[in-house]
């Protein structure tokens, strides 16, 4: 091999390595590459910085111990928010960006909730999304309440990190063991406590034993586990990491396998030692020896810049087929018309086998701005396919209107095949800049999508779906963690409209969106007769939609003003039978409001059958999930075929925690190898849609110490209302891309039912009714959690639903076997 080739080669690998979790990467031991980004809603404070560099300096030296002296804290970087004040010291990001962040500083959305917590929702060892910290818990005394910061980061980084879970259960705190004793919920049971009723009325607090109750035989329901704040114990992390003994992961020697806690729900009852030691970071990382101590982390103050966006679109001979440059006209002029923000720098490149700089960086601020690029779109489709040539007009718009690359987004769209593309690797790793890939139809260079992942970029597969390429580009949004400036989708759909029929439909629009809202529809032959009204009356016709000038088959109508809330309803006919399409994008209502939002992704950009992929979607307002919404995956194979998944949030099978606001499904109807498309759409199902406003999965808030034989209180955690956990949640549809993911080594023809097992039984729960049992679970599907289960093959243990008599002494023995059962 020729050593330069190696070099590349080398570093291809090692940069796509990087982003399976961001920016995140070992050397040498040490974390590298680490990103704490701060809001922009959260004001400018002097002593946030300080407090997240001594934050992660106690967090270097605990982790060090923590990890038997095999990895800690090397680098981070800072980013803070383009509102906040310049400073000498900060520097300008490179691919560093807050949604990309794997640590966020951010106000929570509710009045109370400064816990801790980190978005995960994978399998077991699977990373999660990012950690969220409060301003008020880094800036306010926590002590007590959850020991060092440095402790807590630790705690978290593990989730974040490695894929594990705690080692509590905050709805089930105590548990029957094989002992017959109650335990508290822990890990090890070398954690030595008290068990405690606490109540206060009218001023007067009480503290008392806990007594059991009659029915489960465990204790009453405000029993409290109360630590003693001396211990000999060293684990666990993930359990209280605040007792000053603990100081490790349990290990299989003293892990609590009977707790029933995520962890071992997870992880099939293995410790958190165990799953960490397997994971990819430890294979590679072997324990320092003779380093007692590592070496301080070092800091990287980054400030937030406004974007700058170059379009690099193909206008090759190819994309005359299937109307594909008209369809990248559409979806490229509604993105720089309807999803690029105001005050973003954008730029336009076309290519063949050669390329040609369209418009240098233009700062968009109105709707002229727009139109000085969109004028220059493409008219004809001629010539080879130069991806790198496209690339390098891209850098060089980007360079000539005193930009730098480093940090600057490219949207590269291309239907075409290029064998040349990997020649200008290196030059777009030194580039530091994002790319956005789009491959139109399924000659696409197969080299796209390492363009995307070696820089951080997403990625999208367009085919036979209409809507897909306008799915693609709406999905491009803002990075900066202003949630009020992102465009959201509300409707995209397409229909095949016969000569004289009418499609009627409707699009509700909710209470948090309302601002900049565009209708746009495209067609085949001829423009359509269109009817649109408003939730009042108001209607809109044909004469209101404004045809493009650049003859690209489509017309946009802009709503004045804010968009009255409520039900929209349309109407469309036409003299010619044709294909038609409807898009409905919008903003935020109000910068004070956040609005509903869903977000999808796979969870794995690449498989090799038979692996299993997730599809996973969050729907949420905020950091609060949205809970019993009616949320579809539409998954496109390369070759067409489609498949509709319904996603579900019941905690089973593939669904981590149940009412979490994270919809998933298992996908295993792979048809054929080759580039898969991933859309999803969510809808408010009417008075069944509700807004939790308990956030489940957060850091132990600690009630007190058993301290010289005296229990000793913390203040009690300021929550909502009992009453008032849920909301309900008017009627709303988002729209969004989930990008795209690869397939290798599958049949054509999407047979896989002696491929994949049923799913594992996690929810099976026991109740005491009289001398009876009842027993209770979501039963897995045939293949996966898909199709028929196979509950009816334990019915000799427990059919679902029926009662079995059985001693109370025996429950443990019972649900084993049941548990076991479920497993073939």
């Amino acid at each position: 091999m020729v050593p330069g080739l190696q070099v590349l080669l080398f570093l291809t690998l090692h940069l796509l390595q990087n982003t399976e979790s961001s920016m995140v990467h070992l050397n040498s031991n040490g974390y590298e590459g680490v990103v704490i980004a701060i809001n922009p809603s959260v004001p400018e404070d002097e002593r946030l910085i300080p407090s997240i560099k001594e934050m992660v300096t106690q967090a270097s030296t605990y982790l060090f111990e923590a990890s038997q002296g095999r990895v800690y804290f090397r680098n981070i970087s800072i980013l803070v928010p383009m509102t906040w004040k310049s400073k000498p010291e900060y520097l300008m990001p490179k691919r560093e960006s807050y949604d990309k962040a794997d640590v966020i500083v951010a106000d929570p959305h509710l009045q109370h909730g400064d816990d801790p917590y980190t978005l995960q929702y994978g399998q077991c060892g699977d990373r999660g999304q990012y950690i969220h910290f409060t301003p008020n818990f880094l800036l306010t005394d926590n002590l007590r309440i959850y020991g060092p910061r440095g402790r807590v980061f630790v705690h978290e980084w593990a989730h974040l990190r490695w894929g594990v879970f705690d080692e509590y259960n905050v709805d089930q705190p105590f548990y029957m063991s094989r002992k017959n004793t109650i335990e508290a919920t822990r890990c090890s049971t070398r954690i030595t406590g008290t068990n405690v009723v606490h109540n206060c009325e009218r001023g007067n607090c009480v503290t008392r034993a806990c007594r059991r109750d009659s029915k489960t035989r465990l204790y009453e329901p405000k029993c409290t586990f109360i630590p003693d704040k001396i211990q000999t114990a060293g684990a666990s992390i993930m359990f209280m990491q605040n007792l000053n003994s603990v100081v490790e992961f349990c290990t299989e020697k003293n892990h609590n396998a009977e707790a029933p806690n995520l962890q071992n729900k997870m992880c099939n009852r293995r410790s958190t030692w165990d799953v960490i030691k397997t994971s990819a970071d430890f294979q590679n990382a072997p324990p320092m020896r003779g380093t007692e101590a590592p070496p301080p982390p070092t800091f990287s103050l980054l400030k937030s810049r406004r974007r700058v966006v170059c379009l690099v679109l193909d206008k090759s001979g190819s994309m005359d087929k299937e109307d594909r440059l008209i369809r990248m006209n559409q979806a490229a002029e509604l993105y720089l018309t309807q999803i690029v923000e105001k005050e973003s720098m954008v730029g336009l490149v076309t290519f063949d086998s050669a390329a040609h700089i369209q418009n240098y960086l233009i700062k968009i601020t109105s709707s002229s701005d727009y139109q000085k690029i969109t004028a220059n779109l493409p008219q004809q489709a001629s010539g080879g396919t130069s991806i790198c040539h496209g690339l390098q007009a891209g850098f060089q718009a980007i360079t000539s209107s005193d930009q730098s690359t480093s940090g600057s987004e490219i949207v590269l769209l291309t239907d075409g095949e290029d064998n040349g593309i990997r020649s200008c690797f290196e030059a777009v790793s030194r580039s530091g800049a994002i790319i956005h890939t789009i491959a139109l139809g399924p000659s696409a260079a197969r080299e796209l999508e390492t363009l995307s992942d070696m820089t951080g970029g997403l990625r999208f597969y367009a085919n036979k779906d209409l809507n897909s390429l306008i799915d693609a580009f709406s999905r491009i949004s803002s990075t900066s963690g202003s949630v009020s400036q992102q465009a959201l989708q509300l409707e995209s759909k397409a229909f095949d409209v016969r000569a004289g029929a009418w499609i009627n439909g409707t699009v509700p629009l909710d209470s948090t969106v309302g601002n900049d809202t565009f209708f746009v529809i495209t067609w085949m032959v001829k423009k359509p007769e269109i009817i649109l009204q408003d939730p009042k009356g108001k209607k809109y016709t044909t004469s209101d939609f404004q045809d493009d000038k650049l003859n690209i088959r489509s017309a946009r109508l802009q709503i004045p003003g804010t968009a009255e809330t409520g039900t929209w309803t349309y109407s469309i006919t036409g003299t010619k039978s044709q294909l038609i399409t409807m898009t409905v994008t919008t903003r935020a209502r109000s910068p004070t409001m956040e609005p509903l939002l869903a977000t999808a992704h796979m969870s794995q950009s690449t498989a090799q059958y038979p692996s299993r992929m997730i599809v996973y979607a969050r729907v949420s307002q905020g950091f609060l999930p949205v809970l019993g919404a009616n949320v579809t995956a539409l998954i496109e194979a390369e070759h067409g075929h489609q498949v509709t998944l319904e996603l579900w949030d019941n905690g089973a099978g593939a669904d981590t925690v149940k009412n979490d606001g994270i919809y998933t499904r298992y996908f295993t109807d792979y048809h054929g190898n080759g580039r898969y498309s991933l859309k999803v759409r969510v809808q408010a199902q009417r008075n069944k849609t509700r807004l939790s406003l308990r956030q489940k999965n957060k850091s132990l808030y600690i009630p007190g110490y058993v301290e010289n034989g005296k229990i000793v209180l913390n203040p009690p955690r300021p929550d909502v209302q009992e009453e008032a956990i849920e909301a309900t949640v008017e009627d709303f549809n988002r729209v969004t891309s989930g990008g795209s993911f690869t397939v290798s080594g599958a049949p054509p023809d999407g047979d896989h039912a002696r491929v994949f097992p049923p799913s594992k039984v996690t929810d099976l729960e026991a109740e005491f009714i009289g001398d009876y049992i009842h027993l209770t679970w979501t039963a897995p599907g045939k293949v996966l959690d898909n199709g028929r289960g196979p509950v009816s093959e334990c019915s000799h243990i427990a059919p679902s639903l029926n009662l079995i008599k059985s001693h109370r002494g025996h429950l443990w023995s019972l649900l084993n076997m049941n548990i076991m059962c479920s497993l073939f």
